[in-house]
C-alpha cells in the first residue's frame, strides 16, 4: 500500500495507556513516524506494538525540554498532544485519539484516513465563496454555474477536520439527553468552512499543515489545576480559524471518518465543561469580532497579538483567561525555541 508523504508527516497521539489500538491501524500508520505524548504518571511504562517508528515523550521530557515554559503544556488532559506538534520537524501533522479505530465506507472498504486528509490538505480551499457541490477539486465535481472565475484557483489549505462514526462528539448535556445516539450517517463530502464562520474543531481526527498554521495549534490550559476541560481543541480551532481568515487560507471539514469506539462519562464531562458552557457564550462573540493587525503575516506574531487581545477582551470573565493568555505567549516562546527561523 502506498503511503503518501510518508517522509513529510508525523502522527501525534496523546495517551495514558498501552497503544494496542495501533494494531488495527498498522496497514495505514506503519510507514509513518509517530510522536507519542504520554500523559499522567511518567514512571508508567507504555507498550507500543512492535514495528512502529516512534518517539515517546512523558511529563519529565516536557519539563526537561521546555524548562520554565513547561507549565503551558496541560497535564492530565489530552491537550498535552500539542507538545508533539511543537517537537515535530515535519510539514504535516495528523493527530488521533487512542479510542478511534478504522472506519468502513458504505461499501465496506476500510477508510485510509491519511490518504484523504492529505488530499484535503494538498488541494485548495474555497473560503470566500461557497460551492454548492462542496469540494470542486475532487473527481466527479467542479465549480457550479455562477461561481466567480476569479476565485476558482482557491487558496492554500491549513486544516483538514475529519469526522467520526459511532460515538459522536457531543457535549455532556447532549450526551445525557441522548445516551444511546450513534452516528451512522456517512456523508461523502468535504467542504471549506466559509471565511468569517467559526466551527467546533475536534482534535480526535485532525490533520494540518504545520508550516502554515502549526504555531497557532495550541490546545490551551486544561486538566489538572485548571477550572475547565474539553475545550482544548475548541480553543485551538477558534484561534486558528481567526488566523486563517486573517491570512486568507482555508479550513476544511468532512471526510475522512474514523470509528470512535467509546463514549466518555457524561457526568465527568459535565464537571469539566460546566464553566465552558457558560463562558463560550462570551468567547464566541469575542472571536467573531476580533481583528488582527493588517501588517502582520507571521502566525507566531499574530498568535502573540491574539494572546494580548484574549487578556484584555476575556480577562473580565475569569482570572483563568489572563493565565491562558500567559500560556499562549509561553507556547510561542517554546515554539520559537524548538523551531528557530530557517536561514534564508
Amino acid at each position: 500500500m502506498s503511503a503518501p508523504l510518508a517522509d513529510q508527516l508525523d502522527i501525534v497521539i496523546p495517551t495514558i495507556r498501552n497503544l494496542d489500538f495501533l494494531e488495527e491501524w498498522r496497514p495505514f500508520f506503519q510507514p509513518y513516524h509517530l510522536i507519542i505524548v504520554q500523559d499522567g504518571d511518567p514512571t508508567k511504562k507504555i507498550h507500543v506494538p512492535e514495528g512502529f517508528d516512534y518517539e515517546l515523550y512523558n511529563r519529565n521530557d516536557i519539563e526537561r525540554i521546555l524548562g520554565d515554559k513547561a507549565w503551558a503544556i496541560s497535564f492530565k488532559d489530552s491537550a498535552c498532544r500539542c507538545f508533539g506538534f511543537m517537537v515535530s520537524k515535519k510539514k504535516y501533522i495528523y493527530t488521533i485519539d487512542d479510542d478511534c479505530f478504522v472506519a468502513k465506507d458504505p461499501s465496506g472498504k476500510p477508510i485510509n484516513v491519511l490518504e484523504q486528509h492529505i488530499k484535503n490538505l494538498l488541494t485548495p480551499s474555497t473560503p470566500f465563496f461557497f460551492n454548492t457541490l462542496y469540494d470542486p477539486y475532487r473527481e466527479g465535481a467542479d465549480f457550479v454555474r455562477g461561481y466567480p472565475f476569479s476565485l476558482r484557483e482557491g487558496v492554500a489549505t491549513a486544516t483538514s477536520h475529519g469526522l467520526w462514526l459511532n460515538i459522536p462528539d457531543y457535549d455532556a448535556p447532549t450526551q445525557m439527553v441522548k445516551p444511546k445516539e450513534r452516528n451512522q450517517r456517512y456523508v461523502d463530502a468535504v467542504m471549506t468552512v466559509p471565511k468569517g464562520t467559526l466551527y467546533p474543531m475536534c482534535g480526535m481526527n485532525l490533520a494540518f499543515d504545520r508550516e502554515l498554521i502549526g504555531a497557532g495549534m495550541y490546545f490551551g490550559l486544561m486538566g489538572e489545576g485548571q477550572p475547565i476541560g474539553r475545550y482544548d481543541d475548541m480553543w485551538a480551532g477558534w484561534c486558528t480559524k481567526v488566523i486563517c481568515d486573517h491570512l486568507g487560507i482555508g479550513c476544511k471539514t468532512g471526510l475522512p471518518y474514523v470509528w470512535h469506539s467509546k463514549a466518555s462519562n457524561p457526568f465527568t464531562n459535565l464537571r469539566k465543561e460546566y464553566k465552558g458552557i457558560f463562558w463560550q457564550e462570551e468567547i464566541i462573540p469575542f472571536f467573531q469580532n476580533v481583528t488582527l493587525s493588517k501588517t502582520s503575516t507571521s502566525v507566531e506574531d499574530l498568535y502573540v497579538e491574539l494572546a494580548d487581545k484574549v487578556r484584555k477582551g476575556l480577562g473580565h470573565i475569569d482570572p483563568y483567561f489572563s493565565k491562558l493568555a500567559d500560556g499562549m505567549v509561553a507556547w510561542i516562546e517554546g515554539w520559537r525555541m524548538l523551531n528557530p527561523p530557517k536561514a534564508a
